[in-house]
């Protein structure tokens, strides 16, 4: 077993993702956003699999050309990009940029002339977790308004993209924001702008202690489905998985670290914790942990290594009588872990392990 804490990426898991949503988006162009595991071992092994990448800044950029990644493999759908990073990326052969305010069409107007944005659109959240419907998106009024502005800036009008929220396990999120996207294209089409691109974004969900998500292969079916009765033939399609893709392959190994008894309540200290890469666990994600601990489960309170109250990782998990030095591991932490981990007070975030 490797020295903890580890982050194990298996290989052959990686391998299936990538290829269940190669079969089952079959036509599209499928862009794994890298802010999920940015790892450059996680990165090549798609990249030897024809994956392209979707990235935010100039450090992901930096690291994709480290790889080898050419420029035509990659898309940004960062609505906000500092000037810097629109004159490197496009100079590196990117097209594909979003934006969502005025300020951004000035930019790529200036430093990505010739590029092929798209308007972020917001749509209706239903059914994620995680909705990310503030942050980012215009509505549809004002996503026109940005169109016919891209327009006289000379920048070719290209499409629409969206994001329906995180763990999005609801089917009907995706027809239902469609919908709304098709309702602008008709607008569009009428100002005299031909839309050809659609950027179906992320949030296909992934398994943590809900079993009760729809598979790849039932999203695809759906989005395919309201695709071609909404929009004309050849419409370029692209998508964004970055949990689902690379979640699954990825388990965390911990070691206990501490045992205590406050209050009635078992506490176990690990390895890792909060600041370390289960950062999700402060917005609800609810991971399994398992240990070869001999004996009965009980309920204990986990807690990372740091001397912060806030390093408390879950209330609610059910462990054996594990003891200082034995082994909890942390399955579907491929995603939003290490990317996350600091080496807050100290303790080292895991280390990453390609494994299979």
């Amino acid at each position: 077993m490797p020295e903890t804490p580890a982050l194990l990426i298996d290989r052959n898991v990686l391998r299936e993702d990538f290829l269940a949503f190669k079969r089952s988006f079959t036509g599209s162009r499928i862009c794994y956003a890298i802010k999920a595991n940015s790892h450059p071992d996680v990165l090549s092994e798609l990249h030897a699999l024809g994956c392209d990448f979707e990235i935010s800044s100039l450090g992901e950029l930096r690291i994709l050309q480290g790889i080898g990644v050419p420029g035509h493999r990659i898309i940004t759908s960062n609505p906000i990009k500092s000037p810097l990073f629109i004159k490197e990326a496009y100079a590196a052969g990117i097209r594909h940029f979003v934006y969502d305010s005025k300020a951004e069409i000035d930019k790529l107007a200036e430093l990505a002339p010739n590029s092929s944005p798209c308007v972020r659109l917001t749509v209706p959240n239903e059914g994620s977790e995680w909705p990310l419907d503030k942050k980012f998106g215009v509505g549809p009024e004002l996503a026109l308004q940005l169109l016919l502005l891209a327009k006289a800036k000379g920048l070719k009008t290209a499409g629409v993209t969206f994001h329906i929220g995180s763990q999005n396990r609801q089917l009907k999120g995706w027809p239902i924001a469609l919908q709304v996207v098709r309702d602008l294209w008709d607008k569009a089409k009428k100002k005299g702008i031909r839309l050809t691109t659609l950027n179906v974004g992320g949030g296909m969900p992934v398994y943590y202690t809900n079993p009760e998500f729809p598979s790849v292969q039932e999203i695809a079916k759906t989005v395919y489905a309201a695709r071609d009765a909404l929009f004309p033939a050849g419409t370029e399609t692209f998508l964004e998985p970055g949990r689902a893709m690379i979640a699954r392959a990825g388990t965390i190994v911990t070691t206990v670290v501490g045992v205590a008894d406050r209050d009635g309540t078992r506490w176990v200290y690990i390895d890792t914790g909060i600041f370390q890469g289960l950062a999700e666990a402060l917005g609800g994600i609810k991971y399994r942990y398992l240990s070869e601990a001999p004996g009965p489960v009980e309920q204990c309170t986990l807690a990372g290594p740091s001397c912060d109250s806030m390093d408390t990782i879950a209330r609610d998990v059910m462990l054996p009588q594990v003891k200082v030095g034995d082994r909890i591991a942390i399955p579907a932490c491929g995603a939003y872990t290490t990317c996350y981990g600091t080496d807050f007070n100290g303790f080292p975030s895991p280390r990453t392990i390609i494994v299979g």
